[in-house]
């Protein structure tokens, strides 16, 4: 039975069973105390009557006779009626019988009384307990109702309340996972629109300023046509960093599912160099791409080439003029690592913690173009696949990017 399992019925049953022994005990005590008392009036009685036959110099045969005698004959009755003494005579008139009669009575009484008041405090203190139990109850699932998940039901003991507890307390669990993540949600989207209001305000001024520049020189062609160029370039570093952002924004609440495949490593690096040679030829850089041994990595190849074709970007971006950009590709039992090492401007200890962070722009590299957001995005695309990122760098040593990407556990070519 289920009910036997419930930790306070046990007690309860415990605490009965525990009653039952005492009153049984109590029982057969006081039986037992009686029994011994009648016999001892008896045995009393009995010495009386001998002592007083004796002493009126009746033969002992015959007071031996009285004593043994066991039917009783009318005579004897009659005689008796006549003193008074029959079924109906009250004990109390007996004086030797009515200090029996008082134990006779009182005994069971007492036992009886005992008996309830200790059935009486068990069954008060087990609906007590169960009463603290079900206020706390109470407390507790309405601390929930406010919001307060601090204080768990008690789920340690056996028993089917226990059980319901426990699943108050997941119950209660999952509503603060719920409630954590509406306030993560909520945080989320007041610090993406004030980052996107931040950033968006040195592009717009300057589009403002440039728009007044151009409506004052009309006649002016060689102003317009210099001011066009910058509102052209601020176009579209707006451009880029709203989807930047919005980029972070879906990998942040888990919007992107990545699509996953074996690629060719060579394939991924070579369609994240291709946008990237002109401007490092343009900027006399060199990006050097050894000879990298056939291999495969399990990974999204759009978001992949974004990913390193950022790193890279980040990279021309600490280079001066004359600089060297390698990229290497490293195999271990575990995962394939994608090294990028540049010897440019480095980065400073105090620096090298924070540049995974969303806009964070070091002192040194303020004169550098960009928008604060390629490594933060190269990182969140690279951990959403289940890889990782790291850096070493020193200042004027240049730095060393690298994307590790595990190997599947499973695969099963499509």
């Amino acid at each position: 039975m289920s009910i036997v399992r419930e930790t306070s019925v046990k007690k309860l049953m415990l605490s009965f069973i525990v009653l039952f022994l005492l009153t049984l005990f109590l029982t057969l005590t006081v039986t037992s105390y009686q029994n011994h008392a009648a016999w001892q009036l008896l045995l009393n009685r009995e010495r009386a009557i001998a002592t007083s036959l004796l002493e009126q110099e009746v033969p002992k045969e015959l007071v031996a006779k009285a004593l043994n005698a066991t039917d009783a004959g009318p005579e004897g009755i009659h005689f008796l009626n006549q003193l008074g003494i029959h079924e109906r005579t009250s004990l109390s008139v007996l004086s030797p019988l009515s200090a029996y009669e008082q134990s006779t009575f009182l005994l069971p009484l007492f036992t009886l009384l005992f008996s309830f008041c200790l059935l009486f405090f068990v069954i008060v203190r087990f609906l007590s307990g169960q009463e603290r139990l079900y206020q706390k109850a109470i407390e507790v699932v309405a601390s929930y109702s406010a919001g307060s998940f601090d204080t768990p039901l008690p789920e340690s003991l056996e028993g089917s309340i226990y059980r319901l507890f426990g699943e108050i307390n997941h119950m209660a669990g999952a509503l603060k996972a719920g409630q954590e993540s509406e306030h993560e949600a909520r945080e989320f989207l007041k610090n993406t629109i004030s980052d996107i209001s931040h950033q968006l305000k040195t592009p717009l001024a300057a589009l403002s300023m440039y728009n007044e520049i151009i409506l004052e020189e009309p006649e002016c062609p060689e102003i317009i046509q210099t001011f066009a160029r910058k509102s052209d370039a601020s176009i579209e570093r707006m451009k880029s960093l709203i989807l930047s952002l919005l980029k972070i924004a879906r990998l942040d609440i888990g919007s992107i599912s990545f699509q996953k495949i074996l690629c060719p490593v060579s394939k991924v690096i070579e369609a994240a160099l291709d946008p990237l040679i002109l401007r490092a030829e343009q900027e006399e850089k060199k990006i050097l791409l050894p000879e990298i041994r056939e291999g495969q990595i399990y990974c999204d190849p759009t978001w992949t080439t974004e990913a390193i074709g950022n790193i890279l970007k980040n990279a021309l971006d600490h280079t001066s003029l004359g600089g060297i950009i390698e990229i290497h590709r490293e195999q271990t039992p575990l995962e394939t690592r994608i090294r990028i090492a540049d010897n440019g401007s480095g980065i400073t200890p105090e620096d090298l913690h924070h540049i995974f962070k969303r806009f964070y722009r070091s002192k040194t590299a303020e004169q550098t173009p960009g928008t604060g957001l390629g490594l933060p995005l190269a990182k969140a695309i690279v951990e959403g696949q289940g890889g990782s990122i790291s850096v070493q760098s020193e200042p004027d040593a240049g730095s060393v990017f690298t994307l590790s990407f595990p190997h599947p556990s499973e695969y099963t070519p499509a």
